[in-house]
């Protein structure tokens, strides 16, 4: 009787790794190795990214903030001159001639 605790324990012991194994092989995905050169598989580690329960919350506000309204825009993603560019045109003329020093 003594030996079937040591027995099953080492039974168990030996069954371990081969169950967490399995459980990652479910969550993970395969590498190929060509040439010495690792390659992962896109689409599994895609699927494993977008498989968040807030995907869609954040995708939303992602949207949102990148739309900005015109009158909030910097100048120079409208198209207006901004002083600092007006200066670098004009040259040493900014302030004392219509003409630029660069065209």
């Amino acid at each position: 009787m003594k030996r079937f605790p040591t027995l099953a324990s080492l039974l168990l012991c030996a069954l371990l790794p081969l169950i967490a194994h399995a459980e990652n092989a479910a969550n993970s995905c395969a590498e190929v190795t060509v040439d010495g050169y690792k390659a992962p598989d896109y689409a599994c580690l895609g699927q494993q990214m977008g498989n968040t329960p807030n995907a869609a919350k954040a995708t939303q506000k992602n949207r949102e903030a990148q739309i900005v309204p015109v009158q909030k825009r910097p100048p120079n993603q409208v198209g207006l001159s901004t002083p600092a560019t007006t200066g670098i045109r004009m040259g040493n003329t900014f302030g004392t001639s219509v003409k630029p020093q660069r065209p």
